[in-house]
């Protein structure tokens, strides 16, 4: 770096071999390979900065009261000259990342983000300001404020009073000491930086140990640029809720260690920060960007394990995110199309592609861990083990044949199947099989009820059939699947899957207590999750009658015919429960009373072959 920007030839070209996209594949490579996708995700980092520069470059108003982005740069060259390894620290920061990206798209397509452009093409002050401070340089310099806060990179957060919504404050560093002012209004910085002071906050930092290996990660409820998307305001975390996190984060690592060593030592090279969210009953929400590569926004859960299975799943999105800005893996198509066991949405390939690698760990994971059998969670891993390796081996087949994947990602989809697919074959307890196999025709039905179209013709001659009293449907068969639409027809509960999870993993008094608890939870989900399989049909059927448009109530009803019994009704209501609520609603518009759902769905059924 230098105050001429960087000629292209002057990066550094970054490859890898077969071998190493192989191991990748089957969730291998260790810490040598993550230390080169980091060192191309520098270069990468480096190349969106000086995109940053170009763009302010040729519209000098873009940096609004901010002076011009080369002081920033100079600072950073300063950097550079005294202190390497701190610039690369920031560079490898995960939300650098984030910024650039963020900022180089609404330079180039012209655009307002959250905050004015000003603010965020400033930024760049403030993470050579964060760099010089690390450094231990003398300099000033200007940042911008966002309703009173100066974001400093990997530091922490000062706060001045002011009124304004945006506005610059002034960032002085002499002999060690640092101040952050707005007129006569200033903070100065403490000695420990990561320690909060009057008007400062510091970026929070857990450490744990565990097998031999240490995890090292910024709790970051700070940076602007945690989000997924845009930017967002501070959320400080109290001081009960920071040892929460420090506690589940050992035993996570503890876990991490000794159920899956060698991706324990990879771990700590590519996740750098965690970013909280709050947390959600009896559901696990975490996110991750290709951009800001080493973070993994993560809401607190119930337990360790819970954490474990998470970060492994994160590290993926990590891992594969560095991945692909090195190897294209699929096309450009964003037609949202394929069925995935995790998602209540249609899924682009790429996102089936991540949500297959990130599950896949998650299934390594819980497989380990039923195999350490510590008795206390080897139930519950046994279950999530046959679950998830069924519901990623299923999204695996279904588009690892697509015409969208480059040959490449072919090859990279054929390694994940040479792992995965051995594991389909390993023992596990056959009501926990059969547990998992309900939840997952429970999700995949639910999600076809409310994505597929049914043909409106073909609705259309089905109730005039009924209507007029035939036997059987006029049609041979049920059509081919159409593809899906992106608009949801109603609204999905998972409550039923969570029951089942209870029953399965809990002891009985803990289900009793707790089935309340679950979100959306009915009376007829608690009666199908607790095997009293005729309550629940008496209760879908009840459900429906009140409300004959509700996706779950439809879906319970299949899943509580199948257990009672099994015949052309539940195979219609499962197979093809669309078809079977779209006749439905058009006999409802009519004069007469419309059918049984149950009634309807049987002489549906006589279609399937």
């Amino acid at each position: 770096m230098h105050p001429g920007y960087p000629a292209v030839e002057e990066f550094d070209v970054h490859r890898l071999s077969w071998s190493d996209l192989d191991l990748i594949a089957r969730g291998g490579g260790g810490a040598a390979i993550v230390r080169r996708l980091r060192l191309a995700e520098r270069s990468r980092r480096l190349l969106l900065l000086r995109a940053v520069m170009d763009e302010a470059a040729k519209a000098p108003e873009l940096t609004g009261p901010l002076p011009s982005l080369e002081e920033a740069w100079e600072l950073l060259v300063r950097v550079q000259e005294k202190a390497p390894a701190v610039l690369d620290r920031l560079l490898s920061h995960p939300y650098t990342g984030s910024w650039a990206g963020y900022t180089t798209r609404l330079l180039r397509h012209r655009i307002t983000g959250v905050c004015p452009v000003w603010v965020h093409v400033g930024h760049l002050h403030a993470l050579a300001c964060a760099a010089g401070i690390r450094a231990g340089l003398d300099f000033h310099a200007e940042i911008p404020l966002w309703h009173g806060g100066a974001a400093l990179p990997t530091l922490g957060l000062a706060m001045l009073p002011v009124e304004d919504a945006y506005s610059v404050a002034q960032v002085r560093a002499t002999h060690g000491r640092v101040t952050v002012s707005l007129g006569s209004a200033s903070v100065q910085l403490p000695a420990d930086l990561f320690s909060d002071a009057p008007g400062w906050l510091g970026t929070r930092r857990l450490c744990v140990h565990a097998c031999g290996r240490r995890l090292a990660v910024r709790l970051d409820d700070l940076d602007p640029y945690r989000g997924l998307y845009e930017p967002v305001p501070p959320q400080r975390l109290d001081d009960f809720e920071v040892e929460s996190w420090r506690a589940l984060l050992a035993e996570a690592w503890r876990l991490i260690g000794r159920c899956l060593p060698q991706l324990a030592e990879a771990i700590p090279h590519g996740l750098d920060s965690l970013v909280p969210k709050p947390a959600v009953p009896f559901r696990q929400p975490s996110a991750s960007t290709g951009e800001a590569f080493g973070s993994a926004i993560v809401a607190l859960p119930a337990d360790g394990a819970t954490l474990a299975a998470t970060l492994v799943h994160e590290f993926q999105h990590i891992r594969l995110g560095g991945l692909l800005h090195l190897v294209k893996l699929h096309d450009e198509d964003h037609r949202e199309r394929f069925y995935t066991g995790w998602r209540d949405d249609p899924r682009p390939i790429g996102g089936v592609l991540q949500g297959v690698y990130a599950f896949f760990g998650v299934t390594a994971f819980w497989r380990a861990l039923a195999r350490a059998g510590d008795g206390i969670t080897t139930r519950r891993a046994e279950f999530e083990f046959a679950y998830w390796r069924g519901q990623t081996w299923r999204t695996l087949a279904a588009f690892r044949r697509d015409a969208g994947l480059t040959a490449v990602g072919r090859r990279f989809a054929d390694g994940i199947a040479e792992v995965l697919g051995p594991w389909l074959d390993e023992r596990v307890p056959a009501d926990l099989v059969a547990a998992a196999a309900a939840c997952a025709e429970d999700h995949r039905a639910g999600w076809r009820i409310r994505f597929v179209r049914p043909d409106h013709t073909m609705v259309a001659t089905l109730a005039q059939a009924w209507r007029c009293g035939m036997s059987r449907p006029p049609i041979a068969s049920l059509p081919l699947d159409p593809a899906p639409t992106p608009v949801p027809d109603g609204s999905w509960s998972r409550a039923r899957s969570d029951l089942i999870r209870l029953r399965v993993c809990e002891p009985w008094p803990v289900v009793a207590q707790a089935w309340s608890m679950v979100p959306d939870a009915t009376v007829a989900d608690y009666a199908y999750a607790t095997g009293r399989f005729v309550d629940a049909l008496n209760g879908y059927r009840a459900e429906l009658a009140a409300n004959p448009d509700r996706p779950a109530s439809w879906i319970g009803l299949g899943m509580a015919m199948t257990a009672c019994r099994p015949g052309s009704a539940a195979r219609a209501l499962l197979r093809y429960p669309e078809i079977v609520r779209a006749v439905h609603r058009d006999l409802r518009s009519g004069p007469a009373t419309a059918p049984a759902p149950d009634e309807l769905a049987a002489w549906i059924g006589r279609s399937l072959r």
